[in-house]
């Protein structure tokens, strides 16, 4: 048991110690663009980190994409998985194996797939293709999770609302969904990670837009400036703030 121990917090230090080292040189007060050696503390850099002008609007992409394939992916694959774990209809094993193909499928095979079929389709390269690729890659993520959540409900409930008289809408709306809300909220959130992280499924179909990510792969030849740091500080501190809050909320209610 103590080795076992051991073991697990060696590896949540190697897999923390890269957060450190973002978080740490975002306070490095380095003279130029390679923020590669310490050179003292300052706070100098959250006051700059919209400075970069080309860095700013990249993440404001990245963020906007985000933000539409986590509303788009967390409806389809909500009424995706519902339906997967309510229903049984011809076809539901061939969409439940299409759905773990996806998941299971190598970014390099997606990205080369979505960038044939945009070509084939003469579509343009740019936000929309982006936002598209990662609403596809994201809807099996979401709609997996809602599926486990409605598989686990209790039927008597909506029995039992059906029985009151309440028709299928209002059954869902006042007594479904709040069931299985945390499971879409799950869902919606990692979808948003998932997109706001991409970069090979991104690099394929992003033409001559600019993500967050594609921008740090580019900027890597002539150094990374400090404003990257502080971005991904600010990006993660804001991960950790929604998981707490959500912990929070949740022994809240079973208190209740």
């Amino acid at each position: 048991m103590r080795m076992l121990r051991v073991y697990t917090w060696a590896v949540i230090a190697w897999l923390t110690l890269p957060v450190l080292v973002m978080i740490v040189f975002g306070f490095n007060d380095t003279p130029g663009r390679y923020n590669q050696t310490w050179d003292g503390f300052t706070l100098k850099w959250y006051g700059r980190v919209f400075a970069l002008d080309d860095l700013t609007q990249a993440l404001v992409v990245s963020l906007v994409v985000a933000l539409v394939t986590m509303l788009l992916a967390g409806a389809l694959g909500t009424g995706i998985g519902y339906a997967l774990g309510r229903f049984r209809f011809r076809g539901s094993g061939a969409l439940n194996l299409v759905m773990f193909a996806t998941m299971s499928s190598p970014e390099l095979v997606m990205g080369a797939s979505l960038l044939t079929l945009f070509v084939s389709l003469d579509a343009g390269l740019g936000a929309v293709t982006i936002t598209i690729a990662h609403v596809m890659f994201s809807i099996s993520f979401v709609a997996v999770i809602v599926r486990a959540r409605v598989l686990t409900l209790d039927r008597s409930l909506e029995e039992a609302a059906a029985d009151l008289g309440a028709g299928p809408w209002t059954t869902f709306r006042t007594v479904t969904f709040p069931l299985i809300r945390p499971a879409v909220g799950s869902g919606m959130l990692l979808a948003f990670a998932l997109s706001i992280d991409d970069f090979v499924v991104t690099n394929f179909t992003a033409g001559t837009t600019t993500t967050f990510p594609l921008w740090i792969w580019g900027a890597t030849r002539l150094g990374l400036p400090p404003q990257v740091n502080v971005m991904g500080t600010l990006i993660f501190a804001a991960g950790v703030v929604i998981a707490i809050a959500t912990s929070m909320r949740s022994r809240l209610r079973h208190r209740v």
